[in-house]
């Protein structure tokens, strides 16, 4: 059976909620609602205001990871005063995942690239899990989507060097490419596992850069907003949105986000993930006013 992604075009913070009660699942216990807080200077993420609606319906606590490379957001210190700058805590409850030693580490027996996986040991405070993602291109990865979210954005600090580095954290930026990104697939299915199904995924096509939330130097959106949609499955929501873009073949700026998307080979995590299990690449498009 194919998997269900829901669509709108309407990319509004009211729009997000009414599609996630459509969805009609419910996440049990203690939700971990995954964002990225944005590094600073970054001009894109998507800032609290947007997902306050459906964060503050479901009654969850913001998650986030520390970064593994310099920048606002490396240390707990700077990113609890990110978080702060950005409005997070103004807002919601927060709650950095990796604050505290030692990681909580995940085995992944089957895994193509990397046994573990390395996360915030607060991770064993939660029962369920919303991830809210921001589409877009990545200087690594190709794109930033659901997968990234479960892997790299759920990793440690720590745990981001080690998917990097397909297993070898010293070559964070030196490994192989196509390693790195089975890793993301391998790191992403032991997250899937951790929650046993109990997660829902949201990614919004909006301000789509060909850079990452990441970057505090980003390009400016080089396509037009496309919409928000919803799934089960992390793996066939990151692949009906990379249909999406190769659908909008009238966008100017199409072919220079293609260009970051395959010149990192990023529809590889999203075989390298069905083919792990973490979903499914065929899917129902299910469009929504």
């Amino acid at each position: 059976m194919k998997s269900k992604v829901y669509f709108s075009r309407t990319i509004t913070p009211a729009k997000v909620l009414e599609m996630y009660q459509l969805l009609g699942k419910e996440l049990p216990g203690n939700v971990a609602i995954k964002v990225h807080s944005g590094e600073t200077g970054n001009q894109n993420f998507l800032r609290p205001e947007f997902w306050e609606p459906v964060v503050k319906y479901v009654q969850g606590t913001v998650v986030e990871c520390n970064a593994a490379y310099e920048g606002s957001r490396d240390t707990t210190e700077k990113h609890w005063e990110t978080m702060r700058y950005h409005g997070w805590c103004d807002k919601f409850d927060v709650d950095i995942l990796d604050e505290e030693s030692p990681d909580l580490v995940l085995d992944i027996p089957e895994g193509k690239r990397i046994k573990r996986n390395f996360v915030g040991s607060h991770l064993t405070n939660y029962d369920s899990l919303l991830v809210l993602s921001h589409f877009k291109g990545h200087p690594m990865g190709g794109y930033g989507g659901a997968i990234k979210q479960l892997s790299i954005g759920i990793g440690s600090a720590y745990g981001k060097a080690y998917i990097h580095g397909a297993g070898e954290p010293a070559k964070i930026w030196t490994a192989d490419h196509d390693s790195f990104l089975e890793s993301m697939a391998d790191a992403a299915l032991s997250i899937v596992e951790y929650f046993g199904g109990d997660a829902i995924y949201i990614n919004v096509m909006a301000n789509m850069s060909v850079d990452c939330d990441c970057c505090a130097v980003a390009e400016d959106p080089c396509m037009a907003d496309i919409g928000v949609l919803i799934s089960t499955d992390p793996v066939a929501i990151d692949q009906a949105c990379l249909d999406l873009v190769y659908a909008a073949v009238e966008d100017p700026g199409q072919g220079h986000l293609l260009e970051r998307i395959e010149a990192q080979n990023g529809v590889h995590t999203i075989e390298a993930a069905a083919e792990m299990g973490v979903g499914s690449r065929e899917y129902e498009l299910i469009e929504v006013e």
